[in-house]
Parts: structure tokens; C-alpha cells; sequence
């Protein structure tokens, strides 16, 4: 009886772990993900090489990820998944006619953007409408964001005009087109893919991937691993957010460094879980994009957004700049356009006042670099044909100008933000550093280290690359194992902090 017992419950924990639980939504870098992802590993092997199979087989376990991420809303993926592959077809066949599509793509951009609109902007639109009529007059309950809708449903978007625009035709197999929306490595935090490449991948009859391959997606996964579970949580909750509450004074001096570590926090958050992506996209035989490329070694704004999140940025330029017209209508018409785009970058991120000031912000510099351009003879658009003393001296400008910026989507107010602003300039006591050293000096020393990483030559990264390409499976075993127990200990370190969760909480 005492067996039959201990297997009851351990299947009941099991059970537990299985369904979805919107107080630990699973992530790429949860002791869970890694387990599932091992297991589900022994069966994609076994399929990779038959074209339904694998499709069907990984569009299984990408759901059943989406699932244990966002739940229920599972069913929104699949609706958007639906319509559009309903209308990228209907549009090809009337383009095939010589009919029109317009109607269809203006379906398509209702049905999506309403979407967005419904999750990014519900909240204030309902606030907006009960101040100016009185509470109550409308009510559309808690609204929770699922996780990804922006990336699968902009990927969705492209798909359509893609289709429009005659660059792909539409995929034959509604699998085919589930899986480009759902693969589950970049349908959390992306990288967005471009169709005209994507594609062809999930039609290949079977997968290679090489020793290269191998070494350079356990480099990315480890890696990945160690930016964004390591260096951007402790960074977060060992100095961001104990200064920001005011455990190491009110000193501009503590918020002078605040400022400088929000850029390597997010950086290592974002980049790292995008390395994570496209490593194990690429141990699967998927390629997908490289989505930062060192940005804070940017010496112009527009260089800089180059390198900064290089898939959304694409996307923007592709399905946003040009469809505006781009700069075919004239200058000012072209300032308003990149103005506009970082507008719609800032919504897409989040809707509230300090995201539209960054975002117009960044637009304004965008829009000035391109005048710069226009009217000074040899100005470059990027670090690399500059002068060195050019080079460093504009190195400066857009790495302080990135960096002020930061506290504008890194705060839930505006006061907070103003507040830090205040301190830096009318506040500024250098000795209560010493206690910022002395408090947080472990996250101190993980930013330092972020940025040296950041900074690093390109050929540094491909001689570790090649190092652990070279070690073999017993090498890249023990690469893999390193990262994960740095990642657990410095979990355990920060749940006993106070300041992180307990490690089986999926970090």
C-alpha cells in the first residue's frame, strides 16, 4: 500500500508539473524547459528526417510549450494561425485572377492589430472611457498579456504581405504554416524570421546539422544561459531593484550607476534569451537570425539600431518604414517616417506615456542622423568607416544617449524616472558609493563583466566556438552541465537573498 501511495503522489506532482500554472509560467531557462527539451530531443531524433512526422511532431511539442507558458491562450495562437492561412491563400488565388487583395490584407491587418490593440491598449482605453463617463460604464475585466502574441502575430502580418507583395506563396499544409507561427524557440521572445527563408526550412524533406553546428548552438545555449539567468537576474534583483527602492541611499552618484546598469540588464536579458533561441533552433537543424550584434559598440543611433534587437528592427524597416513610403516621398516625409517607426516599436514594447517619449526620442535621433547624413560631406553611417577619434568621440555621444534613455522603459511611472533624472544632476554624493560597493558589490562586478563580454572582438567568440566545436559530445556535455550549475547556484544564492525564486520555481 505504501508503494501504490508514493506513486499516487508522485504522479499527482507530476500531474502538477504538466498543466500550466500562471503563478510560474515555464521559460527557455527553467530546470523544467531543459528536462522537457532533453526528453522531447530523444523522439525528434528519431523523426527528423520524415518531413510530416517532424512537422507534426515538433508543432506538438511547440504547443504544448506555448501552453505551459500562456495557457488557454493557446487557442488565440491557433485562431490567428487559421485566419491567416485562410487569407494568405484566398489572396494568392486572386492575385493568380488578376483581382485585387487589398480587401484581404486590410482583413488581415484588422483582425491582428485589433489583437494587439485588445491586449496592449484594453486597460487604458477602459480607464480613459470609466474617467470621462464614470466608473463602471465599462468594464473588460483583468487583462493578461499571453506571452509572445506581439512576435507571432507580427510574424502572422509579414506572412500575409509577403504573400501580397508576391515574395513567398503560401504554404500548401496548414501544419507547415502552424509551425512557422508556433516553433517554440522564437515564439516567446522571437527572434521574427524572415518567410522567404524560414520557410523552406520546414519544407525540407529532412534536417543536417553539422559539427559546426553543434559547437556554436551549445556556445549560444551556454552562453545564453549565463547572460540571462546569471548576469541579467542578479544585476536585477541585487542593485536595480534595491536602489530603485532606496536601500543604498538617494545619492546620484547610486543612480549615475543604475542608469549605466540598465543598458548590460537588458542587453544580457534580451540577447541571452535569443541566444538561447537560435541555439536550439540550430541543434534541431533550424537556422534562425542572430538578433544582437554588440550594439553598445554602436558610434551612430542608426548603427545602433542595426544591432539592437536586428529582427524587430527588420521587420519595422520592412513591413512599417517602406509602407509608409520610406524616403521615396520626400525628406521631411522620410523624417516623419522613422519618427513613426520608433513610435510604433515603443507600442509594441508597451503602451504608456514614458515608452512614447523613448520611442519618439529615438525617432527624433534617427531622423537628425539622417539630416547629418544629408548635409555634412563625409559623414558615415556607422563607427567602422569613421576616423578613430571621430569614431570614439561619437562612440560617446550614442552610448550616454542610448543610456538616458533607459530609465523611460525600465520604470512603471513617470515620477520614478524624473526622480532618478533629479537625483543624478541636483543630487550627486560620491561617497555613498563606498556603500553601494560594499552592498551590492557582486552584481557590481557582473555588470563590469557584461560589459567586457560585450566589448569583447568577434574573433574571441569564434575561437570559443571552435574550442567547444573541437571538444567533441563529452566536451559540449560538460560546457552544457557547467552553465546549468552556475545557473542553479547562483539561483540558490539569490532565493536565499531574499532577492530570487527557489530553483525547481523556474527561475
Amino acid at each position: 500500500m505504501d508503494f501504490f501511495k508514493f506513486d499516487s503522489e508522485v504522479w499527482s506532482r507530476l500531474l502538477e508539473l504538466m498543466n500550466y500554472d500562471s503563478s510560474a509560467p515555464m521559460s527557455l531557462a527553467s530546470g523544467f524547459f531543459l528536462f522537457a527539451f532533453l526528453i522531447f530531443g530523444l523522439g525528434y531524433m528519431a523523426v527528423r528526417n520524415h518531413r510530416t512526422m517532424r512537422t507534426l511532431y515538433v508543432v506538438i511539442i511547440s504547443s504544448y510549450f506555448y501552453y505551459k507558458i500562456s495557457g488557454l491562450y493557446l487557442l488565440l495562437l491557433l485562431a490567428v494561425a487559421i485566419s491567416d492561412y485562410l487569407i494568405g491563400g484566398a489572396i494568392s488565388r486572386r492575385m493568380g485572377k488578376g483581382k485585387g487583395a487589398r480587401g484581404l490584407v486590410a482583413l488581415s491587418m484588422v483582425i491582428n492589430i485589433s489583437i494587439l490593440a485588445y491586449f496592449k491598449v484594453g486597460g487604458l482605453f477602459e480607464e480613459a472611457i470609466n474617467n470621462l463617463f464614470g466608473n463602471g460604464t465599462i468594464n473588460l475585466g483583468a487583462i493578461v498579456v499571453p506571452a509572445g502574441v506581439s512576435f507571432f502575430v507580427f510574424q502572422s502580418i509579414s506572412y500575409v504581405i509577403d504573400i501580397s507583395r508576391g515574395v513567398i506563396t503560401p504554404v500548401k499544409r496548414f501544419i507547415d504554416y502552424l509551425f512557422l507561427l508556433s516553433f517554440f524557440p522564437k515564439v516567446f521572445l522571437g527572434p521574427l524570421v524572415r518567410n522567404k527563408e524560414f520557410i523552406p526550412q520546414i519544407e525540407r524533406e529532412s534536417v543536417v546539422v553539422t559539427r559546426e553546428d553543434h559547437g556554436r548552438a551549445v556556445t549560444l545555449i551556454a552562453g545564453g544561459l549565463i547572460k540571462y539567468a546569471v548576469i541579467a537576474k542578479a544585476i536585477d534583483a541585487l542593485l536595480l531593484i534595491p536602489a530603485v527602492s532606496g536601500e543604498f541611499g538617494e545619492s546620484g552618484a547610486v543612480m549615475l550607476v543604475v542608469l549605466y546598469s540598465f543598458g548590460i540588464r537588458l542587453y544580457c536579458d534580451f540577447s541571452g534569451y535569443s541566444d538561447m533561441a537560435v541555439g536550439i533552433a540550430l541543434v534541431m537543424g533550424y537556422k534562425l537570425p542572430d538578433n544582437f550584434d554588440a550594439p553598445f559598440k554602436s558610434s551612430t543611433i542608426t548603427e545602433f539600431w542595426r544591432r539592437w534587437h536586428i529582427s524587430l528592427s527588420t521587420w519595422l524597416r520592412d513591413y512599417v518604414y517602406i509602407s509608409l513610403g520610406g524616403n521615396r516621398k520626400g525628406r521631411f516625409r522620410t523624417y516623419f517616417n522613422l519618427t513613426m517607426v520608433m513610435f510604433v516599436c515603443a507600442m509594441w514594447h508597451k503602451v504608456n506615456l514614458l515608452y512614447v517619449v523613448w520611442g519618439l526620442m529615438q525617432g527624433l535621433a534617427l531622423a537628425l542622423h539622417k539630416l547629418w547624413l544629408e548635409k555634412v560631406p563625409g559623414a558615415k553611417v556607422a563607427g567602422a568607416d569613421m576616423k578613430l577619434g571621430w569614431r570614439v568621440l561619437s562612440w560617446f555621444m550614442v552610448f550616454n544617449f542610448v543610456s538616458l534613455l533607459w530609465p523611460m522603459i525600465c520604470y512603471d511611472d513617470w515620477s520614478s524616472a524624473m526622480t532618478l533624472y533629479d537625483r543624478i544632476i541636483n543630487n550627486f554624493q560620491a561617497g555613498e558609493l563606498i556603500t553601494l560597493m560594499h552592498k551590492a558589490g557582486f552584481a557590481l562586478v557582473l555588470v563590469l563583466i557584461g560589459y567586457v563580454l560585450h566589448f569583447l572582438p568577434k574573433r574571441c567568440n569564434s575561437f570559443v566556438v571552435g574550442m567547444v566545436t573541437r571538444s567533441g559530445f563529452v566536451g559540449q556535455l560538460v560546457v552544457m552541465v557547467v552553465a546549468i550549475w552556475i545557473v542553479m547556484q547562483c539561483q540558490l544564492m539569490l532565493a536565499a537573498d531574499g532577492g530570487g525564486l527557489p530553483v525547481y520555481a523556474a527561475f
